[in-house]
């Protein structure tokens, strides 16, 4: 009886040792890096992507990143508030989805958000479209013109339309343009304000909608030939990764970068999108 008693210490003791040290296992993990890594050892990048083209350039780099021991997750979005929001909130590591300007109007208007921009990857031409009408010359006195409602892509169509001889701004606006600057409009082009990612929608209610080159290909649309009027190369609307400050350096954002800058890469973009997509490095 007495020989049975310590086997039976001896195994509650050995149990809560046991459970001690894998107390100390987890309170390490838990305090150290926030870069999961996965059961095959492979550390995890959770990156927010819009469709078209971002989560398709994003699922080229997955093969690449692999090798690097980088397990690469695609989150999509189909607008353009909440991966910002998501990315602040640590519930995504990157996203790729906007440029710059976007970017620096959002964390204007979002004075908690501490986002930074970590590279450049890709320019997507913004276009002028229409289904009732080949040419602009076509557009009639007082037809109606949709664009992006958020103030970057708003200003940007405006220049757009200005570039392409239909209207004429205040001096010295650039992209922060809105229908207010408008100093000349000789066909009376009325504008009906809508968000980015619904302006396609609207190609069967107005006479031209300008749209972002990545919605215009998920309609589908072809941006090289559909498009009546078209951003040309020197265009400063060059899409990024996105990160939260001070992450701009960690080794699996830079891995990321990479990968995406790499010749595989450019490659795939060239010839997925024939020029509506278009490498920026």
């Amino acid at each position: 009886m007495k020989k049975l008693f310590v086997i039976l210490a001896t195994l509650v003791f050995a149990v809560f040792a046991f459970a001690g040290c894998g107390g100390d296992q987890a309170a390490k993990s838990s305090s150290g890096s926030s870069t999961v890594t996965s059961s095959s050892g492979a550390k995890t990048l959770k990156v927010g992507a819009t469709a078209v083209p971002h989560a398709e350039i994003l699922e080229q780099a997955k093969p690449l990143l692999a090798k690097e021991g980088i397990d690469l997750q695609i989150v999509e979005f189909n607008d353009y508030v909440q991966p910002n929001l998501a990315l602040n909130d640590k519930e995504l590591d990157a996203n790729y989805f906007q440029h710059e300007p976007y970017l620096k109007n959002f964390i204007d208007e979002h004075k908690e958000v501490k986002l930074a921009n970590a590279a450049g990857v890709h320019i997507e031409p913004m276009g002028i479209y229409s289904h009732k009408v080949k040419k602009l010359d076509e557009l009639k006195d007082g037809a109606s013109i949709a664009i992006p409602n958020d103030p970057t892509n708003g200003g940007r169509s405006l220049l757009l339309l200005e570039k392409a001889g239909l209207l004429k701004l205040k001096e010295g606006v650039g992209e922060k343009a809105t229908i207010q600057d408008i100093v000349e409009n000789p066909k009376n082009l009325k504008f009906q304000e809508v968000e980015a990612a619904q302006v396609p929608r609207t190609l069967d209610d107005v006479d031209a909608a300008i749209i972002n080159s990545n919605f215009a290909m998920q309609v589908p649309l072809d941006p090289t030939k559909d498009a009546m009027f078209i951003e040309d190369s020197t265009s400063p609307y060059v899409n990024i990764i996105a990160v939260r400050a001070g992450d701009e350096s960690r080794p699996e954002i830079q891995a990321l970068i990479k990968v995406l800058h790499s010749d595989e890469i450019k490659n795939f973009i060239n010839e997925k999108y024939k020029g509506a997509v278009v490498p920026a490095f």
